[in-house]
């Protein structure tokens, strides 16, 4: 495809869902043009295996914008925010520094207000998006132990799963005192070498980056392939607003390179720049034909903002438990308080998994000084006693992480701030959100349950560390839907309000599901680009 030449798809966004899409639609003879305002990072620039790795991922590795300050970020206005949010922006989106938690969204995810009568049920089904999941499992190289009981059968993943640490290990023992669900964890880390990636070098530092070129991230496993297929990845292009042409249908996108405007057309825009990108840009795209906003004649752009502010316990044991050792997703989860019980006082429930220390020392530092319990972060931790608190706990802690499942409230929202604004003179991104009284209730249930798991294994002591922490999943801004006036996109992604136009990240998702939601971003984003692969004889209106 020659620069001149008008490609049938533009994708917004080189992250997880730009990733897939990308690939999927090169490999079936689309021309595909991708601009994404970060560049291509280095392996060999990331910070995991320097002795200051720590220091780096609380600066320019940060997953905060506000804290990284890259020239390629945009701010964001976290003031009226409970939530501290995240992002990356580069070749490969946040999967450069997610931990590479795989997980599967439950049945019971798509059926909210079915089955517990709140938020709303999703436009489709577990059964329909299977196998889409299997497909990109594939893709990602994702390992795990098939036959999960918490899930319906048949779930199998490609790659037999990596071996349970002995955080993990003693963990496990401990459920099974209690007679409580537990299951080897899923990763988008291979356990031997697949595709573009490498087996898994057990370093535990993949939230740094993984500097072995084994973890799932997008820029390793789907993108080369993307361009081996003729995609074309144009960097450092931030863009400011997609365009229409005189019969409301999208026709490209504006953008800025070093200060310069520029405009890529395309017969067909996809949008994958997070929950947070992406209502900032529809919002940026406003024209006389959208003035709140493109495609947002439903005023449901920006709203329902969710995430998962997370809780976190952790014990400690006697045993050095070698708890660096990676990968640093899983080593177990458990489902076991996942489905609604009336009785704890709250809806729906929370994927719990372990999760390795990585041996940090600044993290550790703050499971003490900064612990939750007031208790504890009150015990003397200076001299004698800073050495022995260390002593015993770097290698002896094991950390339970308690994802929520975030329902959506309208009052939560992004918005285009009125002053703050990026290098190129663009509205930052304001980020209104407030933890609701259910995700309080739902995250210190769990978290005391966690403290009797942590009896159960044996450990000497156990506190709670954070309530409420961030967790970088930007979800629910640009709802799915049957219905145009209550949805933005239906159960392809596709606007309601202009059909060329599709959204394939987190931001459609009409309820956050109680689990990381990258498996289920990748595989809404498969469905979407094998839906256009389709119906590429369709005329592009007519395609529901």
């Amino acid at each position: 495809m020659s620069s001149n030449d008008v490609p049938d798809v533009l994708i917004i966004g080189a992250g997880a869902s730009g990733g897939v899409a990308a690939k999927h639609l090169a490999e079936q003879g689309f021309s595909v043009v991708v601009l994404e305002q970060g560049n291509w990072v280095n392996q060999s620039d990331l910070p995991g295996l320097l002795p200051e790795y720590e220091l780096l991922g609380n600066g320019p590795w940060h997953p905060n914008p506000n804290v990284r300050q890259r020239p390629e970020d945009y701010p964001l206005n976290l003031d009226d925010s409970a939530a501290v949010v995240g992002m990356f922006n580069g070749v490969g989106g946040s999967t450069i520094l997610y931990a590479s938690c795989w997980c599967r969204a439950k049945p019971s995810d798509f059926r909210v207000r079915t089955y517990d009568g709140v938020a709303d049920d999703w436009p489709l089904s577990y059964e329909e998006l299977a196998p889409y999941y299997a497909q990109v499992e594939r893709e990602l190289g994702i390992s795990g132990q098939p036959g999960n009981p918490a899930y319906p059968p048949g779930y199998t993943p490609p790659l037999p799963s990596l071996p349970i640490n002995m955080s993990g290990r003693v963990m496990a023992q401990g459920m099974n005192k209690l007679g409580w669900h537990w299951w080897p964890g899923y990763n988008s880390i291979p356990s031997r070498d697949h595709g573009h990636q490498k087996m898994c070098q057990r370093l535990g530092v993949c939230m740094y980056g993984c500097p072995a070129g084994a973890k799932g991230s997008s820029d390793v496993a789907l993108f080369p392939d993307a361009i081996a297929h003729g995609a074309r990845i144009e960097t450092g292009a931030r863009v400011s607003q997609i365009t229409l042409d005189e019969n409301g249908l999208a026709n490209g996108a504006v953008y800025y390179r070093d200060g310069k405007e520029n405009f890529q057309p395309a017969k067909t825009v996809l949008l994958g720049a997070n929950g947070i990108g992406t209502p900032r840009l529809l919002l940026m795209s406003g024209s006389s034909r959208f003035p709140n906003g493109l495609a947002n004649s439903s005023g449901l752009v920006g709203k329902r903002f969710m995430t998962h502010p997370f809780g976190t316990s952790v014990g400690l044991y006697e045993d050095d438990l070698e708890d660096w050792v990676g990968p640093t997703g899983e080593a177990i989860e458990s489902m076991q308080f996942y489905e609604t019980d009336a009785s704890r006082g709250f809806v729906r429930g929370s994927k719990w998994h372990i999760i390795p220390s990585g041996g940090r020392p600044l993290g550790m530092i703050a499971r003490w000084t900064k612990a939750a319990d007031s208790a504890v972060a009150a015990e003397p931790f200076w001299g004698e006693q800073f050495t022995s608190r260390m002593k015993s706990s770097v290698g002896h802690l094991i950390e339970w992480m308690i994802m929520p499942d975030d329902l959506p409230e309208e009052t939560n929202f992004i918005s285009l701030d009125d002053t703050m604004r990026d290098s190129d003179g663009l509205p930052a991104a304001k980020v209104t959100y407030v933890t609701s009284e259910n995700t309080h209730r739902l995250v210190d249930w769990n978290l005391q349950r966690s403290l009797e798991a942590h009896e159960a294994a044996g450990a000497t002591k156990a506190w709670i560390t954070n309530r409420n922490n961030p967790s970088w999943h930007n979800m629910g801004t640009a709802k799915m839907g049957h219905d145009r006036e209550t949805s933005v996109v239906n159960s392809y992604g596709q606007s309601h309000d202009v059909p060329n136009l599709y959204i394939i990240d987190g931001s459609q998702f009409p309820t956050a599901t109680g689990v990381n939601p990258t498996a289920t971003i990748c595989a809404l984003a498969k469905r979407t680009a094998t839906f256009i692969a389709s119906n590429r004889d369709q005329k592009v209106a007519s395609w529901v």
